[in-house]
């Protein structure tokens, strides 16, 4: 029978973890994207993992949460807990995260004390050739946390993850 003291099986999970998409930036994993707070194994041996969704209404809350668990079951009995304080920030997307994004064509958001208002336009990135020639299209992508820009140069559209 293998180890399962602590230190391995919370160290599965997060290794098991690292290998679940998230269902609206499959390119993500749900530790990319920072929404995994804590791995937890609790007194009677079941894993308890934190999740802070990245806005109190997401509509994907139960597929993440679904995805979790299914992910840790080979591992052992787990549940989820939701924590919403703090609020989730882009500023939790790891630099994996942000190179993942930029890759998939999505231009990652900068940190947030580095942001500026939305109100005001700012030059982004192009995700695909890099360049800051580029111009906004629309306050809203396909989803609310994202804008679609276009690049001036290479001429591609792409959609900028807002800082939050």
């Amino acid at each position: 029978m293998s180890d399962l003291s602590t230190p391995s099986r919370t160290g599965a999970a997060w290794r098991a973890l690292a290998a679940v998409p998230d269902p609206e930036l499959p390119a993500l994993s749900v530790l990319d994207l920072g929404i995994v707070r804590a791995v937890a194994e609790l007194d009677d041996g079941t894993l308890e993992v934190t999740l802070t969704p990245t806005y109190s209404g997401c509509p994907a809350t139960e597929v993440i949460e679904a995805s979790v668990l299914a992910a840790l079951a080979p591992i052992g009995p787990a549940r989820a807990r939701t924590q919403l304080a703090p609020a989730w920030t882009t500023d939790w997307i790891s630099d994996e995260g942000q190179r993942k994004l930029r890759a998939y064509g999505i231009a990652p958001p900068g940190r947030c004390a580095d942001a500026t208002p939305i109100r005001i336009v700012r030059r982004i990135a192009c995700p695909r050739c890099g360049s800051m020639h580029t111009e906004r299209l629309s306050a809203f992508g396909a989803t609310a946390c994202k804008s679609l820009h276009r690049c001036l140069d290479c001429r591609e559209p792409f959609e900028y993850f807002k800082p939050i």
